[in-house]
């Protein structure tokens, strides 16, 4: 079944033949799930072996390569033929003396490429140091040059329908964000949370079911929410202890991520205080966020916005996502920083993400949006807030 019609995942290859040429690319190989499932709408938990899409600049469709038992999943999920679609025998998995890169060179000669230029994926959490090692090796007149990230801004302005996965995400994000809001109670565990977390996750609405997101739930509580990425323990909640919430909504490998603070008890000052400042600078960027201006924009606007205060935030402030798969949901183009003049357009959608850490406690409150030819809308309507319980 394919989520979006072929004429859609043909026009994302001609644009990606368009920066190819812009880089003088014969070839790119494809090796980022998220970049493979927007190009040819191949989707399969097969990630942890080597697999990819080789784009010719002279052919039709790409050329799907992977595991040989992992090519009926191909088969079923793409629009490629059945001719593009080439599984490698299972002796090339986790070898210690042969490599899957070894393969894909056969390929690449079968095509009469071994003296062209290819593209690769270099800073890519699936393309390895033996990938490029077996690839040079193998095509020796060839020119390997960097490929990362065309198809990664390609992926920056969504279409309609990518937003309407989007938008179900976000309707799942409301209940997921919701349960785990109603569930933190003293005496409660984390891990009794987390599980019901997971289960509304995937059960979705009445109309649709969610998926797996690429980030594990992080909902760390007290101490250990003066840093960002800690999840759930087997402790139990304290009373008037912080716990911070990170969650998101999967729809299609589409994401709609979000994240809240609950406190078990009575705020501190200091809480109150940030929570506030935070709030206001995350309600003053939404209304700001329009297409024309720059990423440097709107992170400017934050820190004007909480001049004055005591709160300091030295990381960036939100980030370009979409489709994804572990270990990130996050797209790696756009950064809201000082520096980044990404002009704003329609169709681009941003987590924005002002979290607050500091030696002593964690506030995060953010909001996951999409751009309008006019502002921006949210993903979901969840109230703006440090909640109470």
């Amino acid at each position: 079944m394919l989520y979006f019609d072929v004429s859609e995942y043909r026009q994302r290859l001609n644009k990606t033949k368009e920066q190819m040429a812009k880089k003088g690319l014969d070839g790119l190989i494809v090796t980022d799930p998220a970049n493979m499932n927007y190009i040819s709408g191949y989707d399969g938990w097969s990630f942890y072996v080597h697999q990819g899409l080789i784009i010719f600049k002279d052919k039709d469709q790409p050329v799907w390569f992977g595991r040989a038992q992992d090519s009926n999943g191909a088969r079923i999920t793409t629009w490629l033929d059945d001719d593009n679609i080439i599984g490698y025998p299972d002796h090339y998995v986790q070898s210690q003396t042969i490599h899957a890169y070894d393969f894909v060179v056969d390929l690449i000669k079968e095509h009469e490429c071994a003296d062209k230029t290819i593209g690769v994926e270099k800073d890519n959490y699936y393309f390895t140091a033996r990938c490029y090692e077996h690839l040079v090796k193998g095509l020796p007149i060839a020119k390997i040059l960097d490929g990362e990230l065309i198809i990664n801004w390609l992926r920056a302005i969504k279409s309609d329908k990518e937003i309407d996965y989007m938008k179900m995400a976000g309707k799942i994000l409301e209940n997921v964000m919701e349960t785990a809001v109603n569930l933190i109670e003293p005496g409660v565990r984390e891990g009794d949370v987390a599980a019901q977390v997971y289960k509304t996750m995937i059960a979705g609405t009445k109309e649709f079911t969610g998926d797996y997101a690429a980030i594990i739930p992080i909902m760390p509580s007290g101490r250990r929410t003066t840093t960002a990425h800690l999840s759930w323990t087997d402790r139990k909640y304290q009373k008037d202890e912080i716990v911070l919430l990170e969650l998101s909504g999967c729809k299609h490998r589409y994401h709609a991520p979000l994240s809240r603070t609950v406190i078990t008890g009575k705020p501190s000052r200091e809480l109150n205080e940030i929570s506030k400042t935070v709030i206001h600078g995350l309600n003053t960027v939404v209304d700001f966020i329009k297409p024309g201006i720059q990423a440097q924009d709107i992170e400017a606007k934050w820190r004007e916005s909480i001049s004055g205060s005591r709160v300091v935030k030295e990381s960036r402030i939100g980030y370009s996502f979409g489709a994804n798969y572990p270990p990130d949901w996050g797209e790696h183009t756009i950064s809201l920083r000082p520096g980044d003049t990404t002009v704003i357009q329609p169709g681009m959608t941003i987590h924005v993400m002002p979290g607050i850490w500091t030696d002593t406690l964690g506030f995060e409150c953010s909001e996951a949006i999409y751009v309008t030819p006019d502002g921006c809308k949210t993903f979901a309507a969840i109230p703006r807030q440090l909640f109470v319980k």
